[in-house]
């Protein structure tokens, strides 16, 4: 067959990219700036309840209560209300103990299992994540919510103000979920889900969907969102005529679920945190991992230490067994003599053979 008369491939369709707009531009400055600010613990004036949950005293709501029991007093003065805005200088005091200061945003990574719901109160009487949770960490919340039958990945964090700006779509932040569903899966309707899909009057954004695997009863999907809104793959996969009977979250943005056991909780280091936000790090950060590590980690190429696998370590013996010259190879004499007329180095097993067998008769 000539080249002339091949039958030609159809243009690869390619989408393009939404460019953002000015205002996304301006709302991403905004949220940078006041992620920067949360990071340097310089804070102006803010809500008393605001400020009691960010010391990781209590909640909101409960703060609203302990000021109308009058339990908080700012500068000595005992607070009626919780309409009150506190300045950084301003001395609180809740149940005549001065407030502690603030912690900075900390960032944990937990595998949480299924039969536990991510809330503080349940109203039937449920087990709570924060049942499971160990006694050292301080008071968390949780970075959006996994359904009661769900499993996987949950960020948890000590800031209110962090969490919120995580769950926003705006964020960019993809959601990856392993699912497992009921009956023989059609590809051409995952594929729609792309352009999004409106169930009971409720819009979904685009859903990026990806059969894994296909047996006689069930299949494996990968699926990834921005959004996830409440039990949004089950509402989905349900709609299209799939039942799904598991649901793994693998990965929340840049962090990944990898090989924890369930109910393991990890925390992300705070290097790792800044430079996943666009944030610069702190004096104290830097030599915490490098740039190339993090990327590697996060990529899902990296092992439990954080290196990644296809990278040697620089020191210590290579692949070959012999210790590394401490001479640069660039620097190193080249020998003018075949390999097979060296002498053998000193330390080399033949050594004393050779000089005996070349050894003169007295």
């Amino acid at each position: 067959m000539t080249s002339s008369s091949r039958p030609k491939r159809p243009p690869h369709k390619t989408r393009s990219a939404k460019r953002p707009t000015e205002q996304d531009k301006r709302s991403r400055s905004e949220r940078t700036a006041q992620l920067a600010q949360l990071f340097s613990g310089e804070s102006g004036p803010e809500r008393i309840a605001k400020k009691m949950a960010r010391a990781g005293l209590c909640s909101r709501r409960d703060a609203e209560v302990w000021i109308k029991d009058g339990r908080v007093a700012v500068n000595g003065n005992t607070l009626e209300s919780p309409a009150y805005n506190v300045k950084p200088d301003d001395q609180v005091t809740v149940d005549g103990k001065p407030l502690v200061k603030e912690e900075p945003p900390r960032l944990w990574r937990y595998y949480k299992p299924r039969g536990l719901v991510v809330s503080n109160r349940d109203e039937k009487d449920r087990k709570t994540i924060f049942d499971a949770l160990p006694a050292h960490l301080p008071r968390v919340i949780s970075v959006g919510r996994l359904d009661l039958d769900s499993e996987g990945l949950l960020l948890l964090t000590n800031s209110g103000d962090l969490a919120r700006v995580l769950e926003l779509p705006d964020t960019g932040w993809t959601r990856k979920y392993r699912v497992r569903v009921r009956g023989r899966v059609d590809t051409d309707k995952l594929s729609a889900l792309a352009d999004g899909i409106t169930i009971d009057g409720i819009h979904y954004r685009g859903i990026l969907a990806q059969l894994d695997r296909q047996s006689a009863s069930n299949a494996w999907l990968t699926i990834a969102l921005k959004e996830g809104k409440n039990r949004e793959i089950r509402k989905v996969m349900d709609h299209l005529g799939y039942t799904v009977s598991r649901l793994i979250r693998i990965s929340y943005g840049p962090f990944q679920l990898n090989d924890m056991d369930e109910e393991s909780v990890e925390e992300v280091k705070t290097s790792i945190l800044l430079d996943q936000l666009g944030l610069p790090r702190g004096k104290a950060d830097p030599a915490e991992v490098s740039p190339a590590t993090l990327r590697a980690t996060h990529q899902g190429q990296g092992n439990k230490q954080g290196r990644p696998t296809s990278q040697r370590p620089t020191s210590g013996r290579p692949a070959s067994g012999r210790p590394a010259s401490k001479r640069p190879a660039s620097k190193r004499p080249a020998s003018k003599r075949p390999a097979s007329q060296r002498p053998p180095s000193k330390g080399s097993p033949h050594a004393d053979h050779q000089r005996k067998k070349t050894r003169r008769p007295s």
